[in-house]
């Protein structure tokens, strides 16, 4: 299967970006030129993905005005609008019907709008292809070297699976591909984390992963906007 559907994640407030963020949501702060999201929505639109669901909270209105429906990318663009950022796996949840079509269960990506990565969304496929096949939903996670903020890193890989205790440890890169099943039983509009879950996964073996160490920046700070900036420009 080729992927169709993904989701980004844009509805945090981006305190540690204060003031940048006081006036304006994280994703459309602009390195190289362009929003933040928008280098996501390009590769994605590249890879052949036809449906992305946003979430947004802190001054989602910005986000809906400036990518609008998502025609200038060859791509659907749908909107999940958050009183509160309900976090990760809440934020799933709420968005659920905009994932799914007529309630069919769906194998989608999910990246983060503040994250900058030249990883080829495509190499994807044959995973989510052996993610349909699991009588039990599971997960797939891009994993990465661990940067100098995250020094013990989130999980093992160990020949593609993933570990909560073996070494080495890597970090979770915010690319990953889930399986709307595991997200239905789930009360809408409720705050939740998706942590438990790739803990809960992981310890029933069914989570696979890969390790990507290209360019991969988690834009948290002014300064890592700035670098990332002048390292796009100097391209």
């Amino acid at each position: 299967m080729s992927l169709k559907k993904a989701m980004i994640f844009a509805a945090g407030r981006g305190e540690r970006m204060r003031p940048l963020t006081d006036a304006c949501p994280k994703p459309l702060l602009e390195v190289g030129g362009k929003p933040l999201i928008v280098w996501q929505i390009e590769r994605l639109a590249r890879s052949g993905f036809e449906t992305i669901v946003i979430n947004h909270a802190w001054l989602g209105e910005q986000i809906e005005a400036a990518l609008g429906d998502g025609s200038r990318w060859h791509v659907q663009l749908r909107y999940s609008p958050e009183q509160e950022a309900l976090e990760t796996a809440g934020g799933i949840v709420n968005a659920l019907p905009l994932i799914e079509d007529n309630g069919v269960s769906e194998v989608f990506l999910a990246v983060s709008g503040d994250v900058y990565a030249d990883f080829d969304y495509r190499a994807l496929n044959a995973h989510a292809q052996a993610m349909k096949s699991l009588a039990e939903p599971g997960m797939h996670l891009v994993m990465v070297p661990n940067p100098a903020f995250h020094p013990n890193g989130d999980f093992a890989l160990t020949d593609g699976v993933l570990s909560l205790d073996a070494e080495p440890r890597f970090t979770f890169g915010n690319i990953g591909l889930y399986d709307t099943r595991m997200f239905r039983d789930l009360p809408r509009g409720t705050r939740r984390a998706l942590k438990p879950y790739y803990r809960e996964t992981i310890a029933r073996g069914l989570a696979t992963g890969e390790l990507y160490e290209g360019l991969w920046e988690n834009v948290g700070t002014p300064a890592q906007l700035q670098a990332l900036d002048q390292r796009l420009v100097e391209r």
